[in-house]
């Protein structure tokens, strides 16, 4: 990659929500791309250990597990004081609530007409907030460092789209007790690409990029009549892998979309298209 448009060698760059299942694969393109990478998790032990991984995994020295909580500024200036110098941000931190086997109670909290404001806040609060508090806390280290930054906010194709509730039904239950995607969720991810073009105009002066990427769902060990459903939605009749937007996220964070900014890369198998 020494000679590659892709080439990320020398760059630090900041992960948050890095211990989860896609950001293990965003650091892994991060480490691949020749990148130092900061895995920063609430979940400090998982963030260690997966930075240790990739040590092992890649031979190198170049991933660092951080703790970060979010929504605490103190939290994040620490993550940062660490790293010293933030080239790239990929805002990866996200409540996403997994539709499963749930209780009525869990169902009157996602569903629409019973939600709490208190219930609506929390939804919005990692996404949305910890999106806000980490980035600028970085974008101010990018200008106090004189850097030509990327930011990288992780949407989803929910960002794009409505979710489609019918995937989540069940015929065994009325139409109140179903379960369905909860509107915090498609609210925080369309405001994270609200966000992206807002801060690409605002910096774009400065030398800071700001993209985003809409991912589809990635296969997670879904049950079998769920991904049938899924499937069903995309042209290319499948969810995506989960290590197959390391190619974008490097694409977004390197100098091979060195004139671009303000950009959503819907990466979702054309499911949006229909």
């Amino acid at each position: 990659m020494k000679n590659s448009l892709f080439n990320l060698e020398g760059k630090n760059c900041l992960i948050t929500g890095g211990a989860g299942l896609l950001g293990r694969y965003h650091a892994e393109a991060i480490v691949e791309a020749g990148g130092n990478v900061f895995i920063a998790d609430i979940l400090e032990d998982d963030a260690k250990m997966l930075a240790l991984e990739l040590c092992e995994k890649y031979n190198t020295k170049n991933a660092t597990g951080v703790f970060m909580n979010v929504l605490d500024k103190l939290s994040i200036s620490n993550a940062i004081s660490q790293i010293k110098k933030v080239d790239i941000l990929i805002n990866n931190a996200a409540k996403d609530p997994k539709i499963k086997k749930e209780n009525n109670a869990t169902k009157d909290f996602t569903r629409f007409e019973n939600m709490s404001i208190e219930g609506w806040k929390a939804g919005l609060d990692v996404s949305l907030n910890g999106t806000f508090l980490v980035t600028q806390a970085v974008i101010n280290n990018m200008l106090e460092t004189d850097t030509e930054g990327v930011i990288l906010n992780v949407a989803s194709d929910l960002g794009v789209i409505a979710p489609d509730q019918r995937i989540y039904r069940k015929d065994t239950d009325s139409f109140e007790t179903q379960s369905v995607k909860p509107i915090f969720y498609s609210a925080s991810k369309w405001a994270m690409i609200g966000m992206t073009k807002y801060l690409a105009t605002y910096f774009a002066e400065k030398n800071i990029r700001v993209n985003s990427i809409s991912p589809g769902g990635a296969f997670n060990n879904h049950p079998e009549s769920f991904v049938k459903k899924v499937s069903n939605l995309i042209p290319m009749k499948r969810m995506a892998n989960v290590d197959e937007y390391k190619g974008t996220v490097i694409f977004a964070c390197s100098d091979a979309s060195s004139y671009m900014t303000g950009q959503n890369i819907v990466v979702d198998g054309g499911r949006s298209v229909w």
